[in-house]
């Protein structure tokens, strides 16, 4: 079965919800040592056919904080970094309301010092902006842009699209992420048991590697 096959299949034996369901592509693998530091994974992928799907970006700035109001959902200036840092359940909330996060480059250390508690363990660490750049770019790349992770367990699930998304290009992105993967890999295909795609609330199903 093609991949855009297993796309359209898993739609289908999908039950429709009120909200509008993410795919997730599912790599089992196999005979790998995830106790060695290099067999693990936390990278960033883009995915070329986009996500479809609202993604929330934050971003932490100084003389980009105007220019990145209109493209973003919430702007944290230079000046509130240390009161939102003295509010850290107010800062939670921010980290887990909130996709991704950006920051100009020379806030950054500051950002580890007093931030970086609460957003470095929940893998919300901004993404540093050099200083004057047009910021709309980089703000719109992280709207597409999916966390690869593989830590202690031997699976990586990682999000394709969304159910309102052309099969086309959730298959698109499933395709590129394999090929990542699999050159991430110490043995690359060999070290992959089995592959699946699924809505958040649907049956997976199998597709070739």
């Amino acid at each position: 079965m093609k991949l855009i096959d297993s796309v359209k299949q898993a739609k289908e034996q999908s039950k429709k919800r009120k909200f509008n369901q993410s795919v997730d592509l599912i790599i089992n693998l196999k005979n790998i040592d995830l106790k060695k530091p290099e067999n693990r994974i936390i990278s960033e992928f883009f995915l070329p056919g986009g996500r479809g799907k609202d993604v929330k970006v934050a971003v932490i700035a100084d003389s980009l904080a105007t220019q990145a109001k209109p493209h973003c959902e919430l702007v944290i200036r230079k000046e509130e970094i240390s009161k939102l840092a003295s509010k850290k359940k107010n800062l939670k909330k921010i980290a887990k309301e909130y996709d991704w996060f950006l920051a100009e480059a020379p806030l950054m250390v500051e950002i580890g010092k007093t931030l970086g508690t609460v957003l470095g363990p929940r893998g919300k660490m901004p993404k540093p902006v050099p200083p004057k750049v047009e910021i709309e770019p980089f703000i719109q790349r992280a709207r597409d842009t999916v966390r690869v992770i593989l830590r202690d367990t031997p699976v990586i699930q990682v999000c394709v699209g969304a159910e309102s998304l052309d099969n086309a290009k959730i298959a698109a992105n499933a395709t590129a992420v394999l090929g990542f993967v699999k050159e991430k890999l110490p043995k690359g295909r060999n070290n992959i048991r089995s592959a699946l795609v699924k809505l958040t609330m649907g049956k997976p199903v199998k597709i070739e590697v």
